[in-house]
């Protein structure tokens, strides 16, 4: 599927949902994405192709939705997927594990996000992938972990970017929407 053709059904399977009175914004239902076999085929395609040329050796996304995203651009790549875990506080992973702190996130919540130290060394190639970047502070935290690891982080990949084309030009990230893209 084309990029174009992907966007078109991105949009028009996405909805903003008002949740009661007690809310000052609307919250994204991006739920029919993940109903659509056209969408989730084109997904791992269009996330990767801008940095195939990159030549990644895995592919790292933060939990929840990344972890549904990054096996299937990992898919697409021909190569691996490593999940980066969130903790809060609650958490124990029960091996080696390397943790990186978020600056705030659009919460204002800081979080860890962990990766085993098995499956991430100093000869990877990393694309990071996420759905949703708003301030970019997961992406800089993977960066931070996959550089502590030894790894070459080559950029990111998201569906939408909610950040100033600023920050997405810092991270190195490419998205196939922007928040734009999905008042319209």
């Amino acid at each position: 599927m084309r990029r174009a053709e992907l966007r078109k059904r991105l949009i028009d399977g996405f909805r903003w949902t008002d949740p009661g009175p007690e809310s000052t914004h609307l919250v994204s239902d991006s739920s029919g994405w993940w109903r659509d076999p056209a969408i989730l085929a084109g997904l791992g395609p269009a996330l990767s192709e801008p940095f195939r040329a990159e030549r990644p050796t895995v592919v790292i996304a933060p939990e929840v939705t990344g972890l549904l995203l990054g096996p299937l651009v990992a898919n697409a790549l021909g190569v691996g997927f490593v999940p980066a875990y969130k903790n809060t506080g609650e958490r124990r992973i029960a091996e080696a594990t390397t943790w990186a702190w978020t600056e705030s996130d659009y919460r204002g919540r800081r979080l860890a996000l962990g990766v085993r130290d098995r499956h991430l060394g100093p000869d990877d190639r990393v694309l990071v992938v996420d759905d949703w970047v708003a301030s970019g502070a997961q992406i800089r935290a993977l960066y931070e972990l996959i550089a502590t690891r030894g790894g070459t982080a080559l950029g990111a990949t998201a569906l939408v970017a909610e950040c100033p084309p600023e920050v997405a030009r810092q991270l190195r990230l490419d998205s196939v929407l922007t928040t734009a893209d999905l008042h319209a």
